[in-house]
């Protein structure tokens, strides 16, 4: 695609099923559930507590039967639990969710032409060659000078709705930043 033709989310989300990176993904959310005990020990105790296998003449039943009447009582509840664990393990910042966020990022970069923004463990990885140089030539730096500028570098490159709103809309369209449009304005592209 070119540069100069909006890419939407459709065009990402068509990117990363074609290219495999979805079943990578779930297949990574899957593992994480099945390795959350907690979800196990919940399903488990619900199992237990449980009125089907607590009524009068259940063991009388055939298996199938009570999978059935446990299917219809707990699959809801069950799938509730597992549904917020998954929508945790999908927003959490430091593990899959950074990883997702990440390859959608790259991917949508890839797609508009644009180079994928630097992430804070490059930024980390620029500073260690600086500091090597810097010893390397007997140079000492002031330690709390340069932690502020990594702190800097760290910072997450988020408008703020201030700085969104003075710049005004044509500005943020320009540098690629998505915005939301009153319904009444119209917005045309060639």
């Amino acid at each position: 695609m070119a540069s100069s033709s909006v890419i939407t989310p459709e065009d990402v989300l068509e990117s990363l099923m074609n290219d495999g990176t979805m079943d990578a993904l779930r297949s990574k959310i899957i593992n994480q559930l099945k390795a959350n005990e907690e979800l196990k020990s919940t399903a488990i105790g619900m199992a237990e507590e449980s009125k089907v296998l607590k009524a009068p003449g259940a063991e009388k039943q055939s298996k199938r039967e009570l999978f059935d009447a446990l299917r219809q009582e707990l699959e809801a509840p069950v799938l509730e639990k597992a549904s917020k664990s998954v929508w945790d393990i999908i927003l959490d910042n430091d593990g899959l969710g950074k990883e997702i966020n990440e390859t959608v990022e790259r991917v949508f970069c890839r797609l508009s032409g644009r180079e994928p923004p630097l992430q804070p463990s490059d930024f980390e990885g620029l500073q260690d060659k600086a500091i090597e140089n810097d010893k390397g030539k007997g140079k000492e730096k002031d330690r709390s000078r340069d932690h502020g500028k990594k702190d800097m570098l760290l910072a997450p490159k988020k408008r703020s709705y201030v700085e969104m709103s003075s710049d005004g809309v044509t500005e943020a369209v320009k540098e690629g930043y998505q915005t939301s449009v009153p319904e009444s304005s119209t917005i045309t592209t060639t």
